[in-house]
């Protein structure tokens, strides 16, 4: 049984923190790489005492700005390695942040119980065919593989329609489908692949999107991740990621206030501090 199936999320419920497990050493966020068996440990105990309610692995950096040419074979290996470690000594439930079939088959073949795609299904034409084959929650961000221009809370909303109806294809069950917006994945330039090309102000689309996050779910609950994003080192003027703790605190809590869900992050500890007040404010 997929570990998730005791823990609700949405609506009424509480909101939950996804912790960041990173395993890739091309990464922005350089504190958050974990490499070796014992940091993944540690790691993950010091998650799981924080608060967390499920850790998310990633083997390959997606940042629009860094150039990641790493193959499916490597990052599948990356991750892979950290599920057997985690489930080891943990049962905590675990994401797998992949846009690759053939990463996503590897994970499930060990018992991962989220896939988190940040195409939305729609980078791999194969995933589809793989998720369709396991009992499993799936994250789908909104994504578009070309331009797009408009209203952003219109195209946000049609491009997760777009990865609502590829998951409805293969029926995966409503209640384990959970979206997300892309916060720092819409661009006007990249090196990366995958993100959003868009032809405005990247940084007024994201801004825009959290303020309206109520208005964008679909019935459905909502993963926000914005922990040391641009948009803060932006508007803090801090190039540093390491440097973008106490924007990130509050670019959560506000982003729970308007609606958000699950509130993934590098930030466990602080973060859970942060959605108890926030939280508290909403009643």
């Amino acid at each position: 049984m997929n570990k998730l199936s005791s823990i609700h999320f949405g609506g009424s419920n509480p909101v939950r923190i996804m912790g960041i497990l990173n395993l890739s050493p091309e990464s922005f966020h350089k504190k958050s790489i974990k490499t070796t068996k014992n940091d993944i440990i540690e790691a993950v105990h010091s998650m799981e005492y924080e608060g967390a309610d499920f850790i998310d692995i990633g083997g390959m950096s997606t940042a629009p700005y860094i150039q990641s040419n790493i193959s499916a074979k490597i990052e599948a290996k990356r991750i892979t390695n950290a599920i057997k470690i985690v489930q080891q000594v943990s049962n905590i439930p675990i994401s797998v942040d992949t846009c690759t079939s053939y990463v996503a088959k590897q994970a499930l073949d060990l018992g991962v119980d989220i896939i988190n795609d940040i195409s939305g299904l729609k980078y791999d034409i194969n995933m589809i065919n793989v998720i369709s084959n396991y009992e499993v929650f799936v994250v789908l961000t909104a994504f578009s593989k070309t331009i797009i221009a408009g209203n952003y809370l219109t195209q946000t909303t049609k491009l997760l329609k777009q990865s609502l109806d590829l998951a409805r294809s293969i029926n995966i069950p409503k209640e384990k489908i959970i979206l997300d917006p892309g916060i720092g994945f819409f661009r006007n330039s990249g090196v990366g692949k995958l993100f959003t090309r868009i032809d405005s102000c990247w940084l007024s689309r994201d801004l825009s999107i959290i303020r309206n996050l109520k208005y964008i779910k679909l019935n459905h609950p909502m993963l926000i991740s914005v922990s040391n994003k641009s948009f803060i080192g932006k508007l803090l003027h801090k190039t540093k990621s390491e440097d973008r703790l106490f924007g990130s605190i509050a670019a959560e809590a506000i982003s729970v206030y308007n609606g958000a869900d699950i509130v993934r992050t590098h930030n466990v500890l602080e973060t859970k501090d942060a959605i108890m007040i926030a939280e508290k404010l909403i009643k």
